[in-house]
C-alpha cells in the first residue's frame, strides 16, 4: 500500500483524482486502485522503485521465460502475479509491480531456497510478460484445475485397465484435470497442435506454435497410458484398442460462448500410444482476403478469380502452409444468400454459417469423388474440394468447373506451375486444363518478426551479401533479424505468421503453353513475364518491409 501524500508530492496524483477516489493525504492505496484512477503506470513504477531503493527495469531485458520454466513455480507466479526474471547463483531476481508484496518474497524464498532480490516492473509490462508465459486469460477456465508434476508423480498405473478407465471417466480425476489444464493452455497460447509422446524413459508434451514445435512439459513416464486413455475417452474412441490408429474429436467448452473443436489422432508406437490433438480454429473474424498477406496485385487476381461464375482455383503447398485458411477466406468472400456453396473436407476445420460442409468418411465409402458427384446433383454454385488426391476427383472437379460451377481445391506441389503439370500427369487432357483453370496459387507461411524487439540485420553478414547478389530488389537498410531472447510480446523474436504467395493467373499466354504441353519451368518463366512473383521474390518483399527475417525465409523456402 502506498501513502497518498507521497504520490501527491511526486506529482502522480492530482486533486481531481484524489477527489474522485474520495481519499485524504494519509490514505494508503494499492497499485491496482491507483492505476484504475488513471495514474501513469511507468511513472508510478519509477516512483515506487525510488522510494524503496530498488532498481526499475523492463522484463525483456531478462531471460524470464527460461527462468520461469526452470523454476517450475507456475502456481506461485500466478497466485502472487510476480515474475521471476533471472537466477544469478543463489539469488533470484523477482519482478514485481508492488514492492510491498512481502508474502510473495517469503513464498519464493521458502519454495526455491534462494535469496530473493526485487526488481520493479510497470504493471502493463508485468501483465504482458505473464500473458506471454501462460497465454491470454480465458474467463472461467483456469480456476481449480492446476495440477503439478509432483502430483502426477504420485500416480501409478494399476494392474486393472478397467479400474483405470473407470477412474478416468471422472472429470475430477487428477489426470482429467491435468489434460484440461494442457488443452486450456494450448488454447491460450494459440497452439495449432498438441503432441503427447511416450518414450522408453520419459514422456513429453509439445505445442506447435507458429509452425514450430516447442516443449511444454515432461510429465512422469508412468502416466503415459492414463493420459492416452483419458484423451480417448474424451474423443469417444475405443480405449481397449491400442494396436491400431484411431481418429476422433473433442469439443472443449471454455465458456458459455466459447468452445473449441479438436481433432484427436492416436498412433501405436514402440513405447505406447502417441496422441496428437489438433485445435481447429473456428474464428470467422480473420477470414478476409486482406489478412492473408497477399500483395495488392496478388489479391486483385485472387478476387477476380472468385468473381468468375465458373472455373477452378487451386492452392498448392506442403501440409501446414495455410492453404485451408486461404480457401476459407475465399469462401467467406463468396458466402452470400444467393449462392449455394458446398464443401467436402477431411475433416471440416472451420465451420461457416450458410455453407453446406461434408466430412469425408472412407470407412463407409464417402470419399471426395463420391461427395463431389452428390454435390453436382444439388444445384451448387460454388464447390470446395479439400484436396485433389486422385484422378477420379481431378476429373470430376475439372468437369464441374467446365459446367458452370466455381471450384476451389488444393494440391501438394512445390510451385504453382507444377500443379498444372501434376494434373496433366494424372491424365487430365490439356484442353480440359486450359478451359477450366482460372488461377493457381502456391503458398508458404513465415513467422513475423516482433515489432518491439526486432534488430537490424548486420550489413556485413555473408548470407545477406549473397542474397543481395541473387535478388537485386533486396534492400539491406530495411532488413531485420529476430532477437533470440525475445521480449514480453513475442516468442524468441517472432510473433504470429503471414503468407508468401506465388499467384499464377491463367491468361491466354499460359493457356497456349498448356496446349503445347509446356514444362513447369517454361510455364513459370511465362508467368513471371506477365507479372507473377515467385515465392522467393514475395519473401524478399516481406524482408524489405521488415516483416520477416533472412533466417526464417531460408527455413521455409529455398532462396539460392
Amino acid at each position: 500500500m502506498i501513502p497518498t501524500a507521497q504520490l501527491y508530492q511526486a506529482g502522480l496524483l492530482t486533486d481531481v483524482q484524489r477527489h474522485a477516489l474520495g481519499i485524504g493525504d494519509g490514505t494508503p492505496l494499492s497499485v491496482s486502485r491507483l492505476l484504475d484512477a488513471g495514474v501513469d503506470p511507468t511513472a508510478l513504477a519509477h516512483t515506487l522503485a525510488s522510494q524503496h531503493h530498488l532498481p526499475f527495469s523492463e522484463s525483456h531485458q531478462y531471460p524470464f521465460k527460461a527462468t520461469c520454466y526452470a523454476l517450475d513455480r507456475r502456481d506461485l507466479i500466478q497466485r502472487h502475479q510476480v515474475l521471476p526474471l533471472a537466477q544469478q547463483g543463489k539469488e533470484l531476481l523477482l519482478g514485481v509491480s508492488d514492492p510491498d508484496n512481502t508474502e510473495a518474497v517469503a513464498d519464493f524464498r521458502f519454495s526455491t531456497g534462494l535469496n530473493v532480490r526485487l526488481v520493479v516492473l510497470s504493471q502493463p509490462d508485468l501483465d504482458a510478460a505473464l500473458r506471454h508465459l501462460y497465454g491470454a486469460d480465458i474467463e472461467g477456465t483456469g480456476d481449480g484445475i492446476t495440477i503439478s508434476d509432483q502430483d502426477l508423480a504420485a500416480l501409478t498405473v494399476t494392474d486393472s485397465p478397467q479400474e483405470d478407465s473407470a477412474e478416468l471417466q471422472s472429470d475430477q480425476a487428477p489426470i482429467s484435470r491435468y489434460i484440461q489444464q494442457i488443452l486450456v493452455d494450448a488454447v491460450r497460447k494459440k497452439a495449432s497442435d498438441v503432441h503427447f509422446e511416450p518414450f522408453e524413459d520419459h514422456f513429453q508434451i509439445r505445442f506447435r506454435q507458429d509452425g514450430l514445435l516447442q516443449t511444454y512439459a515432461h510429465p512422469p513416464a508412468g502416466v503415459s497410458r492414463r493420459l492416452s486413455t483419458r484423451l480417448k475417452i474424451l474423443a469417444q474412441l475405443n480405449i481397449a484398442e491400442r494396436r491400431l490408429p484411431q481418429d476422433g474429436r473433442i469439443k472443449l467448452t471454455l465458456t458459455a460462448e466459447h468452445t473449441v473443436d479438436m481433432r484427436v489422432s492416436t498412433l501405436p508406437t514402440v513405447w505406447g500410444e502417441k496422441v496428437v490433438v489438433r485445435l481447429l480454429n473456428n474464428d470467422q473474424q480473420q477470414l478476409t482476403l486482406h489478412d492473408l498477406g497477399l500483395t495488392e496485385w496478388q489479391r486483385q487476381h485472387y478476387q477476380a478469380a472468385l468473381d468468375q461464375p465458373q472455373g477452378m482455383i487451386l492452392f498448392t503447398g506442403p501440409t501446414g502452409s495455410g492453404k485451408t485458411v486461404s480457401l476459407y477466406s475465399g469462401l467467406h468472400y463468396l458466402n452470400q444468400p444467393q449462392r449455394n456453396i458446398a464443401t467436402v473436407e477431411d475433416p471440416v476445420e472451420i465451420q461457416l454459417n450458410g455453407i453446406n460442409q461434408v466430412n469425408v468418411n472412407t470407412r463407409i465409402g464417402l470419399d471426395f469423388a463420391t461427395a463431389l458427384r452428390a454435390f453436382l446433383r444439388q444445384d451448387p454454385d460454388v464447390v470446395m474440394v479439400g484436396e485433389v488426391r486422385d484422378t477420379d476427383t481431378a476429373e470430376i472437379s475439372i468437369k464441374a468447373a467446365q459446367t458452370g460451377h466455381l471450384v476451389l481445391s488444393t494440391l501438394h506441389t512445390n510451385s504453382a506451375a507444377e500443379s498444372i503439370t501434376r494434373l496433366a500427369h494424372m491424365g487430365i487432357a490439356p484442353y480440359n486444363l486450359a478451359s477450366s483453370l482460372t488461377l493457381v496459387v502456391a503458398q508458404r507461411l513465415v513467422r513475423r518478426l516482433c515489432s518491439v524487439c526486432k534488430q537490424p540485420h548486420p550489413r556485413d553478414d555473408p548470407s545477406l551479401t549473397q542474397l543481395m547478389r541473387l535478388y537485386p530488389r533486396c534492400d539491406p537498410t530495411q532488413i531485420y533479424q529476430a532477437n533470440p531472447r525475445g521480449c514480453y510480446r513475442c516468442d524468441q523474436g517472432y510473433q504470429g505468421r503471414t503468407g508468401i504467395y506465388e499467384v499464377l493467373p491463367i491468361d491466354d499466354t499460359i493457356t497456349d503453353a498448356i496446349y503445347r504441353h509446356a514444362s513447369a519451368s517454361e510455364l513459370t518463366q511465362l508467368a513471371c513475364q506477365q507479372g507473377m512473383w515467385r515465392l522467393a521474390e514475395s519473401g524478399i518483399a516481406k524482408l524489405n518491409q521488415g516483416i520477416t527475417s533472412v533466417q526464417e525465409l531460408s527455413r521455409v523456402i529455398q532462396l539460392a
